[in-house]
């Protein structure tokens, strides 16, 4: 007898017959093809990371910095005007002296010279020099005052135009710059009327020296101080012979003070009488004001401290700024002056960082749709920080600053 046939479930056979699903059967294929591609994006170069800076319009100010020491502008060297026997100085360097009352050193003339006809003729010549001296400082001081005169009224004027915008700011600064100028101009006239009087009475004490009746007993000769400030240096401290005319001290007023900065002949032909100083350094919290006065057209050599060979240029600088109370500065101290050879308020700026050499042309690294692309630029004047862009870039333009040596055209770069 035969079995009876095996008959299957429906849920059966509709499991076996039911197809698979298409993502299924794609699966292993996208798993690949992701694992390719991350290799293929893992070998591929990533962007380099850099710092960028914008270029963009504002002010520029260019200048040299140096050190440079103050002195003292008019230093009076004490001498005899005849010969005689030095008495001991007892004043030393730094010691406080008045004019007309501090006695800086006592001759006590031999009668010999002073009994000379010929002293007596040179001591009544010297006597007339130093009247004529006096009378064109005299009119030096008087030139002086009515210039400062003018600038004050001038300056009266420019503020009283300058609170309506007459004048520009400018014109202002100028003009009190030109009464802080004449102002010191009008105290060393002052000062060198008192030296000429002090001169003066010093020739004219020789001349009685010398027109004493023979036999006479001829008094000390006792030199006071022309000015008010204080002993520099002293040359002869002992008792001893002296000639007519050696030095024996140097005095010399504090207030009277200017700044000597050694600049390298190559700066030095930018810098120009009237150009604004910044003092820094001095020993003060704040920088002083200055302006420079003079610039030697005479250049000398001096030796550096790596022993290379520099010609120096001397700048001489005035003060615009007292020194604080309890900070006073005194003869040969240490500053460092930077002195402004260039300005404008605007200019195109570009960071000196972003810029490097290529052949004799300036190149840039500018970063557009995320790729570096080299500029070549035109600069002109640059302060070290920042430099004025005269071609090659525009308003808006970021620049990559201290480019890597990885950094090439069309490398792609992101900004930190």
């Amino acid at each position: 007898m035969k079995p009876p046939p095996t008959v299957l479930a429906p849920s059966s056979v509709s499991r076996r017959q039911k197809p698979r699903p298409a993502w299924r059967r794609a699966a292993p294929y996208l798993v690949g093809a992701l694992v390719v591609a991350a290799i293929v994006v893992g070998f591929l170069p990533r962007a380099i990371r850099v710092e960028t800076a914008p270029v963009q319009r504002g002010p520029l100010v260019v200048s040299v910095l140096e050190e440079g020491k103050t002195r003292i502008r008019h230093r009076h060297t004490i001498s005899p005007p005849v010969a005689g026997f030095l008495n001991r100085v007892d004043l030393r360097a730094g010691a406080p002296v008045r004019a007309g009352h501090t006695v800086l050193a006592t001759i006590e003339p031999t009668l010999s010279p002073l009994l000379d006809p010929r002293a007596r003729a040179e001591a009544e010549a010297r006597v007339r020099a130093a009247e004529a001296i006096k009378q064109s400082r005299e009119a030096e001081q008087e030139r002086a005052a009515t210039a400062l005169d003018l600038a004050r009224k001038e300056l009266a004027r420019a503020e009283s135009l300058r609170k309506t915008e007459v004048i520009s700011v400018r014109e202002w600064d100028q003009a009190e710059n030109r009464v802080q100028m004449l102002s010191r101009e009008a105290n060393v006239a002052e000062f060198a009327v008192r030296v000429a009087e002090f001169e003066i009475a010093q020739t004219r004490a020789a001349l009685v020296q010398v027109q004493r009746p023979a036999g006479e007993s001829p008094e000390p000769l006792r030199i006071v101080s022309p000015v008010d400030g204080y002993v520099l240096n002293v040359f002869q401290e002992s008792a001893r012979a002296i000639a007519a005319g050696e030095p024996i001290m140097e005095v010399g007023d504090p207030r009277d003070l200017e700044a000597e900065i050694e600049l390298l002949s190559s700066a030095a032909v930018a810098v120009a009488p009237g150009a604004e100083v910044s003092i820094e350094q001095w020993g003060g919290e704040t920088p002083l004001r200055g302006r420079v006065t003079v610039v030697e057209r005479a250049g000398f050599t001096k030796i550096s401290a790596l022993g290379v060979e520099e010609q120096r240029v001397r700048v001489r600088v005035d003060f615009l700024d007292p020194t604080p109370p309890g900070r006073e500065l005194g003869d040969r101290f240490r500053v460092e002056a930077r002195i402004v050879t260039w300005r404008s308020g605007d200019v195109l700026l570009v960071p000196t960082g972003a810029l490097f050499r290529r052949g004799g042309d300036w190149m840039t690294f500018v970063v557009e749709g995320g790729r570096a692309r080299a500029r070549a630029v035109e600069i002109a004047h640059h302060n070290g920080s920042a430099a004025e862009v005269l071609k090659g870039l525009e308003p808006g333009h970021h620049v990559i600053v201290h480019p890597p040596d990885s950094v090439n055209e069309g490398v792609r770069v992101t900004e930190r």
